[in-house]
Parts: C-alpha cells; sequence; structure tokens
C-alpha cells in the first residue's frame, strides 16, 4: 500500500511541477518587502513617518469550489479551473511619533472575485478597523474594534482612500492574490514532497 501511495505522490509532484506558474515567488510592485515564515507571508513598506505591513497566512485561503456537478462528465481536454489562493489579510500603519498601530483587518468577498468588466468596484473590503498598541504581538480583546457591516459609506470610503494612499489598492490586492497562489502551490508540492518522504520512510 505504502508503495503505491508513494508512486502515487511522486506523480502527483511532477505534474503540480508542471503546472507551477511561478519558480520564484511573484514580486509586489510599490517597493514592499517580503518576508515569508512558512504559511505566514508579511509584506512591508515605509513611507514617509509611517511602517506599513500587510499580514496574511495561506492556510484556508483557497475558497472551496462550487463546482457540483460530479467529475466524470468533465471531458479529458477541459482545463481545470485555475485554483486561486484570496487569503485574509492584515494590515497595519504605525506612526513614527505614536505609541498606537491602526489595524484594519480585510478581506476579498467572495462574489467579487473574477468579475471583470466593473472596474469601479473594489476587489477587497475592509471588515474591522481598530488600534492596538505598537510593538505588542498580543492584539488586546478589550480594545475597541469598529465593524464595518454597519459604518457610514463616507467614512468607509475614506478607510478605503487612507490604504489606497498607502499603496494597499486593487492593484495591490491583485498582487497579493498572485503572491499568495504561487506560495500556496510551492507549500503544497513541499508538503506532497514531505508526505512522499514521510510514507517511504520505513
Amino acid at each position: 500500500g505504502d508503495k503505491a501511495f508513494a508512486q502515487f505522490l511522486s506523480d502527483e509532484i511532477r505534474e503540480e511541477r508542471k503546472i507551477q506558474k511561478h519558480k520564484s515567488l511573484p514580486k509586489v510592485s510599490g517597493g514592499w518587502e517580503l518576508e515569508v515564515h512558512g504559511t505566514e507571508a508579511r509584506l512591508v513598506r515605509k513611507i514617509a513617518g509611517e511602517k506599513i505591513t500587510v499580514t496574511f497566512n495561506i492556510n484556508n485561503s483557497i475558497p472551496p469550489s462550487v463546482d457540483d456537478e460530479p467529475q466524470e462528465e468533465q471531458k479529458p481536454d477541459e482545463q481545470e479551473p485555475d485554483i486561486t489562493s484570496t487569503p485574509n489579510f492584515v494590515v497595519e500603519v504605525v506612526k513614527d511619533d505614536t505609541k498606537q498601530t491602526l489595524v484594519l483587518d480585510c478581506h476579498y468577498p467572495e462574489d467579487e472575485i473574477g468579475q471583470e468588466g466593473e472596474e469601479e468596484s473594489d476587489i477587497f473590503t475592509i471588515r474591522e478597523v481598530s488600534f492596538q498598541p505598537t510593538g505588542e504581538s498580543d492584539w488586546k480583546d478589550t480594545n475597541y474594534t469598529l465593524n464595518t457591516d454597519s459604518l457610514d459609506w463616507a467614512l468607509y470610503d475614506h478607510l478605503m482612500d487612507f490604504l489606497a494612499d498607502r499603496g494597499v489598492d486593487n492593484t495591490f490586492a491583485d498582487e497579493l492574490i498572485e503572491l499568495s497562489t504561487a506560495l500556496e502551490h510551492q507549500e503544497y508540492i513541499k508538503f506532497l514532497e514531505d508526505l512522499k518522504s514521510f510514507v517511504k520512510c520505513q
């Protein structure tokens, strides 16, 4: 059983390598520096007196496939839809002279993905906004968190403009999907290789 499993994994790894778009991770334009720790990635950018950090994790970032049709009907030459990773991401803005960090929790709404033609709409939304003490890794649940569901639209627009002025706009969000998808695929292949080594280990 293990031999067959290992053989299957070898084939799978070969196939995944074939369809791997990026041999190295794609860059995000606008002077963002990338740090990757396993499944978590951090993009950092410094502009006049501010540090902007965007953090995301590729785990659970692939939306479930909507296809309910049985797979047998798929014709052999039909391309499977590209798997895209759309992780939630957190933007932290720190100003040099304050003790607080403005934290904006963003996500990609599922119905917006892949809808071409509607240039006006944003491909990501802000879900929550809060202030957190700068430099503390654990955020406090006691700090007021503003949920954007019931927010005045003018205030929401200003928050989106605030992000765009700091380089977090639709272009950035598109490039983040590219980066996250490439990172997710890279980690998936690594996982298959680790699994193969584990299965073969006697």
